[in-house]
């Protein structure tokens, strides 16, 4: 493989580290170009100032014409991987029965601005999941609403005032992982429902907020109405088919 075309792979990936500073193996490829984008955990977490010289560092060594994206997962309630003494924003299902948008916009807003500030520029967030299923145990309050006009709407406004802070919303977990009984980060969760229901329900946020959002991510689900071999993360059907020619997603 040529060396441009091995950093323009390289543009696809992203990556995680250990510590609370950059190896020096992962500053070299960034500067190489083959990295796209970084992912920070909280074992990547300190502080705030420890946080924001640390995503200057990995910026910095980026290359001028390949600049990298750093991510990070900050939804509030129990998924956040900045704590105190950031802000403990709360969850979804506790600004959903808000039911105000400019409210949740606004949180949205003060969110990203505290994300830019340390030098984000993606959040791995609105979860556009349907809260179908009280036993689910991954997603629950993670989800605004029990409708999914209403997680449209609110995801939307949340998402929008991430925007206007300068960080990039991404929607998950396509086409829809609020009706599991299993969490797919230890199991494969299989949502039997058939077409019908899941584009009325579980795919109805992702297809109506497709044009207006940067990214999603997929779902570690198996959904047979549309492939039964495969999770969504792993299906042409579903990542090509459906989300890129049907549903029109660019990001």
């Amino acid at each position: 493989m040529t060396e441009p075309l091995l950093a323009a792979c390289g543009q696809l990936v992203g990556v995680g580290f250990d510590g609370l500073t950059a190896p020096p193996s992962l500053l070299r490829r960034i500067a190489e170009g083959r990295l796209g984008w970084v992912i920070l955990f909280s074992r990547n977490v300190e502080s705030p100032a420890q946080v924001a010289r640390l995503c200057a560092a990995l910026q910095d060594a980026a290359p001028p014409d390949r600049p990298l994206g750093i991510a990070v997962d900050q939804e509030g309630g129990r998924v956040r991987r900045l704590r105190e003494p950031w802000p403990s924003w709360p969850a979804a299902r506790v600004l959903g029965r808000t039911g105000d948008p400019e409210r949740i916009l606004g949180v949205g807003a003060a969110m990203g601005a505290e994300l830019r500030a340390c030098g984000f520029h993606l959040n791995l967030a609105p979860v556009l999941d349907v809260d179908t299923n009280p036993a689910n145990p991954v997603i629950g309050d993670r989800a605004f609403a029990r409708e999914a006009d209403d997680v449209t709407r609110l995801a939307a406004a949340y998402a929008e005032g991430l925007a206007q802070a300068g960080v990039a919303a991404c929607g998950k977990h396509f086409p829809g992982h609020g009706d599991t009984h299993l969490d797919s980060h230890t199991d494969l969760p299989v949502v039997e429902h058939d077409r019908d229901r899941l584009q009325r329900v579980e795919l109805a946020p992702f297809a109506s907020l497709a044009s207006r959002l940067p990214a999603i991510m997929s779902a570690h689900v198996v959904f047979p109405a549309w492939d039964p071999d495969r999770p969504a993360t792993l299906s042409p059907v579903l990542m090509q088919g459906l989300l890129r020619e049907k549903i029109g997603f660019e990001g």
